[in-house]
């Protein structure tokens, strides 16, 4: 059965959206860009500084279920320009220290509210 996830701890969701969803056994981040919980935009950030902002909001949705980020099983980043792939990499390896998820990292173009890079997740619940 699915049910919604919602945290004071990420950035609200402002459309005909949740945050995450889940069946159980599966988590489902909406995509999320760099926007605090607070709701101040970082647009013009360095993409090193927007993926860090987008990748904490990820890691407040899953603890909100006691998940981290050792539970995702894949991401998709989206990225205004596939050229800050690096700098985006240097920044995501961070958050996976072991056992990385697979992922994939497409170009865009055109992002929600003009910022840099949109990522998303699928996570697992550990089995009880």
């Amino acid at each position: 059965m699915k049910r919604t996830i919602s945290t004071d701890d990420a950035p609200e969701a402002v459309g005909a959206y949740s945050q995450a969803t889940t069946d159980g056994s599966t988590l489902y981040t909406a995509g999320q860009i760099p926007l605090t919980p607070d709701g101040e935009l970082h647009a013009d950030a360095d993409i090193a500084t927007q993926t860090e902002i987008a990748l904490d909001n990820i890691t407040a949705i899953l603890a909100a279920e006691d998940l981290g980020p050792e539970n995702i099983l894949k991401t998709t980043v989206y990225l205004a320009d596939i050229d800050d792939f690096g700098d985006m990499n240097e920044t995501y390896k961070t958050y996976f220290a072991a056992e990385p998820p697979a992922r994939s990292a497409v170009e865009a173009g055109s992002l929600p509210k003009g910022v840099d890079i949109e990522i998303e997740a699928v996570a697992s619940y550990p089995e009880a």
